[in-house]
């Protein structure tokens, strides 16, 4: 993803909206619209209980077993917890995207609720009749990655502010790039959380968030602790995380749980912060 493109699939899935809709007007003026309602089996999907806070689901169950690959009904566990943005119609049917130029269907989720409302606007301004009903919808992380729909690609789309902060975490390590491949997560050895007797690394989707959550652990425990550090940030990307968890049987990953977009840990009565 280049940093001056990091929503380079948003703007192209408009781009190929205002195309098809060109042709459509040109040629034949009663032609469905680019945009469509997805099956019904994808508004299934989206049906259930309101999504888990984050620590809801940190329990006994979710570790994996000894020197294997954790199953995904466990991924799906620590993601259950994090929203992502999607549009719907007034019939609470998933809206897709028609792509010209690859002749797919694109799902599009946004980690940030501004920019899938921004996504309505420009869907409602390139076809008015999305106006009535259309809306923004939150879904549980771990039911997109459930999704299996032919012709339909889903994309992910980060915030553009984490992408940066991902990039410059890169250059401070000394891999200086202008591109991410992918949704970055940040962690730092200097926060870990327990819960029931175990241990946790959580990731978070917003930097901010874990800078947030070390100065408070280090206001906490600078008595105790003194050496607890606030810097030491690393960056990955959260298709590489769960790539990892699911197949490797010694990932590094094993014990990590996601932490929601604007959730601080430091505020949560059920962990402590250790170095």
């Amino acid at each position: 993803m280049n940093l001056d493109k990091c929503f380079s699939n948003f703007q192209n899935a408009l781009s190929d909206i205002q195309t098809n809709l060109s042709a459509l007007a040109h040629n034949n003026p009663h032609a469905r619209p680019p945009f469509h309602n997805a099956l019904s089996a994808l508004h299934r999907a989206f049906q259930g209980p309101t999504l888990s806070p984050p620590w809801a689901r940190v329990g006994q169950s979710i570790m994996p077993m000894p020197r294997q690959p954790m199953s995904w009904e466990a991924i799906e566990e620590r993601l259950e917890g994090v929203p992502v943005y999607a549009l719907s119609n007034a019939s609470e049917e998933f809206l897709l995207v028609a792509g010209a130029s690859t002749g797919k269907n694109l799902g599009l989720f946004c980690f940030n609720e501004d920019d899938a409302q921004a996504l309505l606007r420009q869907v409602s301004t390139v076809d008015p009749r999305m106006r009535d009903g259309s809306k923004v919808v939150p879904v549980a992380l771990n039911k997109v990655f459930q999704l299996k729909v032919n012709g339909v690609a889903f994309r992910l789309i980060p915030e553009q502010s984490q992408v940066k902060n991902a990039l410059r975490v890169r250059e401070k390590s000394g891999f200086a790039a202008n591109s991410f491949p992918g949704v970055p997560v940040f962690q730092s050895k200097s926060l870990i959380l327990k819960s029931q007797d175990k241990r946790y690394r959580p990731l978070f989707f917003r930097k901010e968030d874990l800078e947030k959550s070390l100065h408070r652990a280090s206001s906490d425990q600078n008595q105790l602790n003194p050496t607890l550090r606030q810097g030491d940030i690393q960056v990955a990307t959260l298709e590489d995380v769960i790539k990892q968890m699911k197949e490797n049987s010694t990932s590094k990953w094993e014990d990590v749980v996601f932490i929601p977009p604007g959730f601080d840990v430091s505020t949560d009565p059920r962990k402590q912060r250790t170095p």
